[in-house]
């Protein structure tokens, strides 16, 4: 470097040297050349003497770190919404709500549950196999009757075995996946056992007031088209909800206050500015069975009005022992739905949405075969001889 062949020359040689520019005062190397700068002038080392090594090291050490510290990237912060959903991905498992803390209460709402299972179970199996094997039984209401039982078989499926499964092995816990499904085929089957019953309120109106259309309004290809379209309503109806409800943010913890994954408990989980799009599914869901119920009323009004004018006992008998049961089954399953899914949050307690879901979910399937085999006969016949043929 020039500066170790310049050491130790007199001022005026290096002036000669350097024309006419102004010579430097040299730097005193002593120890503490480095320490005497001033407070922001970290470069100040770069006019001391090139053999001071010290001062030298210090000085490129300061520089170089000034400029890795100026090529740094600046830290990036994620957004509010990307830290909910950050978190909502990395939850891998949801908490039910248990129905006892104590291990004997628990094995008693496994068993509880078990008999009403196992019950559900055997009505709509009975449901299914009588009207698959009578031939009388081959009409429009029986075919609805039984895709019917089928739905409330597999509602049932998705909701009460898996809590079952949780007092047993006293546990809360349901994989992420698992719960993804189980609301899928919850939508699905609720959504399709509404439709059934709107179906179904429709053939019996035609029955008994317009006998004579009867089977040229519910032929069997009719009745295929109507199951057909209820299911793919259902169908529609799960896939908007699952594909929702499961983008939304959770930012409120895994712990669902339900003893199975439903959609109101998923909502409380979401965070306050996010669920309003589900929200809205929700509420045009909501007019679309309110459509249908207004179409059920509609059809039981007129219905009521042709049996009150019949004057025949047994013809009076017959029509309010088929819909009397499909009434019954229709307003419990309505009211207590429309309550799980619309009540305002400020009326809303643990106990209350437990009772509701279950009076909706688990009760309709459970009771199915006593409510349309109490007052219709034919039916009650055909299960009897059914059972009595097989013992």
């Amino acid at each position: 470097m020039p500066g170790n062949w310049m050491r130790g020359k007199p001022a005026s040689w290096k002036i000669s040297t350097l024309g006419n520019q102004r010579p430097r005062k040299p730097v005193p190397n002593k120890p503490g050349a480095c320490g005497n700068r001033g407070a922001g002038q970290p470069g100040s080392c770069k006019f001391s003497d090139p053999g001071n090594q010290e001062c030298g090291k210090l000085g490129s050490l300061e520089t170089g770190g000034m400029r890795n510290q100026g090529a740094e990237k600046p830290v990036v912060r994620k957004s509010g919404a990307e830290q909910m959903s950050t978190n909502s991905s990395s939850i891998s498992q949801f908490l039910l709500l248990p129905f006892a803390d104590t291990r004997e209460l628990q094995l008693l709402h496994f068993c509880l549950f078990l008999g009403i299972y196992l019950a559900a179970l055997l009505g709509n199996g009975l449901i299914i196999i009588t009207i698959a094997c009578d031939q009388h039984l081959h009409t429009p209401m029986y075919f609805f009757l039984l895709k019917l039982s089928v739905t409330d078989i597999g509602c049932i499926s998705t909701t009460v075995p898996k809590s079952m499964a949780n007092s047993l092995w006293d546990t809360r816990a349901i994989s992420y996946t698992g719960c993804v499904a189980k609301l899928f085929f919850f939508v699905l089957l609720i959504v399709t056992e509404a439709c059934l019953l709107t179906v179904m309120a429709y053939d019996r109106y035609v029955a008994i007031c317009h006998p004579l259309h009867y089977g040229t309004l519910l032929g069997s290809r009719a009745c295929v088209h109507m199951a057909a379209a209820a299911w793919a309503s259902g169908f529609l109806h799960a896939v908007l909800h699952t594909a929702n409800i499961f983008s939304l943010p959770l930012c409120h913890g895994n712990a669902v206050d339900q003893f199975f994954c439903e959609i109101p408990q998923i909502l409380k989980l979401s965070c306050s500015d996010a669920y309003l799009r589900e929200i809205g599914v929700i509420v045009v869901n909501a007019c679309l069975d309110f459509g249908c119920f207004v179409f059920i009323v509609v059809s039981y009004v007129q219905i009521f009005r042709a049996v009150l004018s019949i004057p025949s006992e047994p013809g009076l008998h017959k029509a309010f022992s088929t819909c009397l049961p499909h009434l019954a089954v229709l307003s419990l399953f309505l009211s207590t739905g429309l309550i799980a899914y619309l009540k305002p949050p400020s009326i809303s307690s643990q106990f209350l949405d437990l009772v509701v879901s279950f009076l909706y979910s688990v009760v309709p399937p459970a009771v199915n075969l006593l409510i349309y085999s109490m007052r219709n006969l034919e039916l009650k016949d055909a299960v009897w001889k059914l059972m009595i043929g097989y013992i």
